[in-house]
């Protein structure tokens, strides 16, 4: 259910384990999208699923609480060198650009 999330969402899941009572996952996500949306999409669509294929659940977690409330999220980013990289190709990009206008 969480892949075919991310698969609607264009995210992608680097690695996953679900555990007992945990899931672990670490995404890919386009910058369009906040944390909290993606986080949104994925436990809301995977507890509506849940609760419809399985209604017994509904009497386990009442409320319709299927995930817990919080989740944790940290990012990983580019070093100084690697975004400086970027920019100069950048800049050949639209030096071509230009050109092919």
């Amino acid at each position: 259910m969480i892949s075919e999330v991310c698969d609607m969402l264009e995210i992608e899941i680097v690695k996953g384990r679900v555990m007992k009572d945990h899931v672990h996952v670490c995404l890919s996500v386009p910058p369009k999208y906040s944390p909290a949306e993606v986080m949104k999409r994925i436990k809301g669509s995977s507890s509506e699923r849940m609760f419809r294929e399985f209604p017994e659940l509904k009497k386990r977690y009442w409320g319709q609480h299927f995930w817990a409330r919080g989740y944790f999220v940290s990012t990983v980013g580019a070093d100084e060198e690697t975004i400086k990289k970027y920019i100069k190709e950048q800049k050949k990009v639209e030096n071509q650009l230009k050109l092919w206008e």
